[in-house]
């Protein structure tokens, strides 16, 4: 089947469903769309795409993008490649758990390191950073800190947990938080021609 006579049978099936070919994957224009499009994969006699292998958050800039591929195990198919497109500020796509138990972690991770909002998700919480951490280290204007200085948060957690931490370094934190400023890595400027 040809990738438009499989985009033709799902806007067949739900009608209103904007759906666009990008490069060998399907974009679901509008991302609240996600779940009846993947229902219809996984239920439809024709796909039957029972096995969801992966879900990962992608940055263009412009835009957020949740990525999702589908395999069939019993059809012996696959992959079949699901995209739905958000704005930066407005990151939230519909969470596939209801349908597919295992995007539940994976869901987590793209939420964690991306920002993405997957809305109903049963436990959506970071799965890599610690709670309090601030920002998504993937998105690609992450600024990333200076590993060389501690904030008084990092400062806090190290005791709690029973770790020395120089006296030095608690009197620069204190300084930061005083100030309302983060240990943000300089970047390097670039090198003078010569």
């Amino acid at each position: 089947m040809t990738p438009e006579e499989i985009k033709n049978k799902i806007q067949t099936a739900l009608p209103g469903t904007a759906l666009k070919w990008v490069r060998d994957t399907l974009l679901i224009e509008n991302p609240q769309d996600l779940p009846k499009v993947a229902n219809f994969l996984k239920t439809s006699e024709e796909f039957r795409f029972d096995y969801l292998s992966s879900v990962t958050g992608a940055d263009y800039l412009q835009y957020l993008e949740a990525v999702y591929h589908l395999y069939s195990m019993e059809k012996k198919t696959g992959p079949f490649v699901l995209r739905a497109r958000v704005g930066r500020d407005q990151a939230r796509i519909p969470s596939l758990v209801p349908l597919y138990r295992g995007a539940e972690y994976q869901e987590r991770e793209a939420y964690d390191t991306y920002g993405i909002i997957f809305e109903n998700h049963p436990d959506l919480r970071r799965i890599f950073m610690w709670e309090g951490f601030e920002g998504f280290p993937m998105r690609k204007d992450y600024v990333q800190e200076d590993s060389e200085i501690l904030e008084a948060s990092d400062i806090e957690w190290l005791e709690k947990h029973q770790v020395q931490v120089p006296e030095g370094m608690k009197k620069r934190a204190e300084e930061l938080k005083k100030q309302g400023r983060r240990a943000v890595a300089e970047r390097p400027g670039q090198p003078e021609p010569q």
